[in-house]
């Protein structure tokens, strides 16, 4: 009676799978957006010098209120930025179905494309799309969500108000020299906010470009 035949047996280690985000540049952004975001906000002139009233009259001309914006801008700009976000986020918490909309499209892009792993293809129903595919599918779905519902319009509507808003405070403020020495620390904190943020989404992105 012959022996059955002995099954070879593979000692391999089981394949890991990898992350579907890149951890360390997923990371990395949120430590530079937070970091950013609060060295911006500790440059924001204190609120109640934001409302003084006693600072406020009306502007004499049409170039006079033009001047006051301009200046003001220059001072409060960090506060502004925070008013006009604070319109922007009233505006989508009052209307959940476009503020969940919007964050599955920044879902969309940061896990399918910015964090996901160069080395990690896309695969969907058994068909593997490539990086270029995917760009292209998440900026149409861009265009789509933004132009073409009323995402767009509640996006515009709200920056429009939060700008009024700015215009016309700024209008209504009187400058004061004083406080015209101090500008440069307040346009170094929202330059620093901004372009950390920008720096660290765009180098993501360009790493997979």
């Amino acid at each position: 009676m012959s022996t059955p035949p002995t099954l070879p047996v593979s000692n391999q280690p089981p394949a890991q799978s990898q992350p579907p985000i890149n951890t360390p540049a997923f990371r990395t952004f949120f430590s530079r957006l937070s970091t950013s975001i609060r060295d911006g906000l500790s440059q924001r002139r204190p609120w109640a010098e934001l409302v003084d009233r006693s600072s406020m009259a009306r502007p004499e001309s049409l170039t006079d209120a033009l001047s006051r914006i301009r200046k003001n801008l220059a001072y409060f700009k960090v506060n502004y930025v925070a008013v006009v976000s604070l319109v922007l986020a009233f505006s989508l918490f009052s209307h959940p179905l476009s503020l969940l909309v919007l964050l599955g499209l920044l879902a969309a892009w940061m896990f399918l494309y910015v964090f996901r792993p160069s080395d990690q293809p896309l695969v969907v129903f058994g068909r593997t799309f490539s990086d270029r595919e995917t760009l292209l599918a998440l900026a149409l779905s861009t265009v789509v969500v933004v132009f073409m519902t009323s995402v767009g319009s509640l996006l515009t509507s709200a920056l429009m108000i939060g700008v009024a808003i700015v215009c016309l405070h700024g209008a209504f403020v009187v400058p004061d020299d004083l406080f015209m020495d101090d500008q440069e620390p307040a346009n170094a904190g929202l330059l620093s906010f901004l372009g950390g943020s920008a720096t660290s989404a765009a180098s993501a992105v360009a790493a997979r470009v």
